[in-house]
């Protein structure tokens, strides 16, 4: 692997301000159903447009500025809402927006809100229906004058201008539709945009989004991270399952990615989404020898990616618990074969244990950052995971003699990995990141000096550069494939700890020790919700407010989409940061695996949920197999009993939760905390 691979063209000092991503104050709205993806800008520091709306087609990826609807010029701002007449110029400022998440039908919407003494204008974003490119603008514009007033709506798309004659009445609300809709002419996408008259939402659209899980709490912040991840996450994935793993930066995919994505979504309830993503990936991303691809590519066995196939195979027994259907398992069983038997190669096994070596680790750091031939802890970790959830599969479809080798396997990798006296990948009680194949830690990385990376960054300055701590190195315990109250999970965190505020001040974990970042120093929202999900289990509640008040405040923060890390970047030759899916996978996981704490296998269903301090209510309509689980969730206020009511029926209280036979139809759950 080459330097250059790391390297882009996109240069943000070159054209409008708008081509940048990470503009002061900025936010973005995504919305989409397969057909046709959106975003709408926010920006409230008058670097950009304020609102300003790009169009792109799903299955192509690229920079922010090859948006169909962005001006090599003036950027986004042909796209803003201009209403004029002769006395008035009125456009969106940062001084009179605001934005925020509504529905319309139960679809997902984005309204913006603007306007002065004498107009309030309302923009509401949405796709009306699930089959079709387009995207509808609501316009309502309120006379709130005492006189009758006769204004030209305008707006457009690059160099197209539209405009609109409306008349109000004093005190008068009118409400026009936009449509913008992709047109594909002999492999040219445009957009082509008019006014309609109200489009109807389609039921197959209000169906599909009544459909998913719901959830409140008592608390603005969870609520709003809970439905800005549940609304955005589909909605830049195609109908194809094809999804950029980090929209307008990487413009490539990874199996890693897509595989916890595909988790997030089937918790939520996207049920058909994580489908086509699963079906893609392993139609697609995974070889008949079963490695898996990484940035849309194949690799050598030193810089395989291992993690891969143990995500993949937990996403696939996620999706089987939750939606009862084996149908994706059953029509790739060679190819989930392939995945779980890959990692179990001699080229990757020590001689000397069970565990897997080769030389790239989870952030993607290789021989060129360092990184020496070992054993690194995220693949042990998610091989096992894997292979425990591969004979999960198998014991289902009848595979007695797959299910017992996986078993096997994925027992003495988590053994060697926790215990052996000379490789484990602990020391001093707490996890470490990484061995030699000698048994020796890798503790730092040597870089040569006539590296293609860029100068400028923390790996290159003198002095040493050291691997641990790791934020990977939460993800056994968020997982639980530790005792998450255990000695060795405690003291874990507690060497993790080092990574919050590490050269920056207001918050947010960086991804590993900051000497060794090839890339530039900053906390990264997606690493440090493994931190939190760790901390939850840890029943440590202070350090996930912690974390959830530092993403409340971040940028992105208003739409509820987050770069993949905040801070200073050599742009180029790197691409400039994008929005990382994986992030609001990573909260849809919170809240539904741990914090509802559903937690389905085949035959049954347990249920632990535990409730953040500071949150007395919650209340949740969880999608699983076909029928729907209602849930209440309240700390006890009287006399009342600590308990779970099912159906009805009083079980006593365990914090370590309740299983139950899978039901088929709807329950109605009611859990009171002592």
């Amino acid at each position: 692997m080459e330097a250059e691979e790391h390297f882009y063209s996109d240069d943000p000092s070159i054209g409008p301000a708008d081509a940048r991503t990470t503009l002061e104050g900025v936010s973005y709205f995504f919305i989409g159903n397969g057909c046709i993806t959106a975003a709408v800008q926010l920006c409230l520091s008058g670097e950009g447009t304020a609102i300003g709306l790009m169009v792109m087609h799903p299955e192509v990826f690229g920079p922010k500025r090859t948006a169909l609807t962005f001006d090599s010029q003036s950027g986004l701002a042909p796209t803003s809402l201009k209403i004029t007449s002769q006395d008035v110029d009125l456009s969106p400022s940062p001084l009179n927006v605001e934005a925020g998440w509504t529905d319309v039908d139960a679809i997902p919407a984005i309204d913006a809100k603007w306007g002065n003494a004498r107009f309030d204008i309302s923009e509401k974003f949405y796709c009306p229906d699930l089959d079709s490119p387009r995207i509808i603008r609501q316009i309502s514009l309120s006379n709130r004058s005492g006189e009758q007033e006769s204004v030209c709506i305008q707006t457009g798309i690059r160099a197209r201008s539209l405009k609109k004659q409306v008349t109000l009445g004093p005190s008068e609300n009118k409400v026009c539709f936009l449509e913008y809709r992709l047109v594909e002419e002999q492999d040219e996408i445009s957009v082509d945009l008019g006014w309609v008259n109200q489009p109807d939402v389609g039921p197959d659209a209000a169906g599909y989004w009544g459909k998913t899980t719901s959830c409140r709490f008592d608390s603005p912040t969870l609520d709003h991270m809970f439905v800005s991840a549940k609304n955005q996450l589909p909605a830049n994935i195609a109908d194809s399952g094809r999804l950029d793993a980090s929209i307008w930066q990487y413009n490539l995919e990874w199996v890693r990615d897509q595989s916890m994505i595909a988790f997030g979504l089937t918790v939520s309830g996207h049920f058909e989404r994580a489908g086509t993503i699963l079906n893609r990936l392993l139609s697609q991303f995974v070889t008949d020898r079963g490695d898996t691809l990484d940035s849309s590519q194949e690799r050598p066995t030193s810089e395989v990616e291992l993690d891969q196939n143990g995500e993949l195979l937990l996403a696939l027994r996620t999706y089987v618990d939750w939606t009862g259907d084996l149908s994706i398992v059953q029509n790739h069983w060679p190819k989930v074969c392939a995945t779980a038997n890959f990692p179990l190669q001699g080229v990757f096994r020590h001689p000397d244990t069970a565990l897997l070596h080769n030389q790239r680790e989870y952030w993607e750091r290789h021989a060129l950052h360092g990184i020496e031939d070992g054993m690194e802890l995220a693949y042990q970790l998610f091989v096992s995971i894997g292979l425990s959830s591969a004979a999960h599969l198998a014991e289902i479809l009848g595979h007695k003699t797959d299910a017992k080798k996986w078993r096997i396997a994925a027992g003495a990798i988590k053994q060697a990995m926790l215990f052996d006296p000379r490789y484990a990948l602990v020391d001093n009680g707490h996890f470490i990141k990484r061995r030699h194949v000698n048994g020796e830690i890798q503790h730092e990385v040597h870089v040569e000096n006539d590296t293609q990376l860029p100068k400028d960054i923390p790996i290159l300055e003198p002095g040493s550069h050291y691997l641990n701590p790791d934020s990977s190195s939460a993800l056994p315990i968020a997982f639980e494939f530790i005792d998450p109250r255990s000695s060795l999970a405690k003291k874990t965190l507690r060497e993790v700890e080092a990574l919050w505020n590490q050269r920056w001040q207001g918050g947010g974990y960086g991804r590993y020790n900051v000497t060794s970042e090839p890339d530039s120093p900053g906390p990264w929202p997606f690493a440090s919700l493994f931190i939190a999900r760790a901390y939850l289990e840890m029943e440590e509640d202070d350090k996930v407010w912690r974390t959830l008040n530092w993403l409340k405040s971040a940028p992105g923060s208003k739409s509820g989409s987050w770069f993949e890390f905040h801070g200073p970047r050599p742009i180029p030759p790197y691409p400039q940061v994008g929005i990382i899916p994986w992030t609001w996978a990573e909260h849809l996981i919170l809240f539904v695996h741990h914090m509802l704490g559903i937690r389905p296998a085949w035959n049954k269903l347990k249920i632990r949920p535990k409730l953040l301090s500071g949150i007395d209510n919650a209340e949740s309509s969880v999608r699983l197999r076909g029928f729907r689980l209602n849930i209440k969730l309240q700390k006890v206020q009287d006399h009342s009993k600590p308990g779970f009511w099912i159906d009805g029926a009083f079980h006593a209280y365990d914090k370590r939760g309740i299983e139950i036979d899978m039901p088929s139809r709807d329950l109605e759950i009611k859990v009171l905390f002592p």
